[in-house]
């Protein structure tokens, strides 16, 4: 009786020694794969995937048209400073861009996924008529890796939806 109660004491201390040292205390990664820094939002992993290196638009769809093609030979270099450079070599546009927590505006939310509220803000300052233009907005994210950056906006006005991707170059 006595080993019988020796070996269950011992199989009992060996099993909370294996679930206080198992690995599912850990934190898990983030949709990035980038466990640096675990004080680090979403918001901050994504603007230092955007800053490191210039990107390119491999598909713009603007409510069902497809206009990748405005932006063909453009790279885009997202800045620490909030400056956002597109150039083809020939021309250059200057933007503002960041990437922000909305969480406390509910109304921001328009790809109607309320688990991620960070929006992906980009501004050119041109005209209406310029084709920089259509990119302005407070877009939404549908997936970031370091080489991707996939982005939808649905438009409150008329309900269309716009999605942009940049690769890395």
């Amino acid at each position: 009786m006595k080993k019988t109660f020796l070996k269950t004491i011992a199989l009992f201390s060996l099993a909370i020694a294996f679930v206080a040292c198992s690995s599912g205390d850990d934190p898990a990664p983030d949709d990035n794969n980038n466990n640096n820094n675990n004080n680090q939002t979403s918001a901050d992993i994504t603007t230092d995937i955007a800053e490191t290196g210039a990107w390119r638009i491999t598909s713009f769809i603007d409510s069902g048209q497809d206009e990748t093609a405005d932006f063909n030979g453009y790279t885009f270099t997202f800045n620490p400073n909030g400056t956002l450079i597109a150039t083809n070599g020939s021309d250059t546009v200057t933007g503002t861009w960041s990437v922000t927590d909305d969480s406390s505006n509910s109304s921001s939310d328009d790809d109607g996924n309320s688990t991620d509220d960070d929006d992906f803000n980009i501004f050119f300052p041109v005209p209406e008529s310029n084709k920089f233009e259509d990119l302005n907005d407070d877009w939404d994210f549908v997936s970031v890796s370091n080489t991707k950056i996939e982005l939808i906006d649905i438009s409150g006005g008329n309900g269309g939806t716009d999605l942009l991707t940049f690769q890395k170059v």
